[in-house]
């Protein structure tokens, strides 16, 4: 049923699109108009964690998918939800200061690889059964 799986999914989008509606609000509070990607440092930050945020769910969603699909869902579930835990640490120390996305930064990409490396090995060992077929 992969409800966690939706579950997840659903958390992380939510956190994206908050980051979203801080982009637009840095820009009204800092005076940064459209199309301008640059001006005061606190928009600044505010956009890279949008645009980083985007970034790693590229990444994230099929990699969250494939391991609970292939692998198991209780565990994508696990890894999933400290990975949105990591990207709001990350969002919120970056919010702060540059210096402070670091251990956010660090959980996600940790869980993020672990799934990586679970859709591998998963993948891997079914290629591997077919061949032998």
């Amino acid at each position: 049923m992969l409800l966690g799986t939706s579950i997840v999914t659903v958390s992380a989008l939510l956190v994206y699109f908050v980051t979203i509606i801080n982009v637009g609000r840095a820009r009204f509070k800092y005076g940064v108009i459209p199309p301008a990607m640059t001006g005061d440092p606190n928009f600044e930050r505010a956009l890279r964690v949008q645009q980083n945020m985007l970034e790693q769910l590229i990444l994230f969603l099929p990699l969250l998918w494939i391991f609970s699909y292939y692998v198991s869902e209780l565990w994508g579930t696990i890894l999933g939800v400290i990975w949105v835990f990591g990207r709001i640490l990350y969002a919120w120390g970056y919010y702060q200061e540059a210096k402070k996305r670091a251990p956010g930064f660090a959980i996600s990409i940790l869980s993020g690889m672990s799934l990586f490396l679970g859709c591998l090995i998963s993948l891997g060992i079914l290629v591997y059964q077919q061949i032998q077929l």
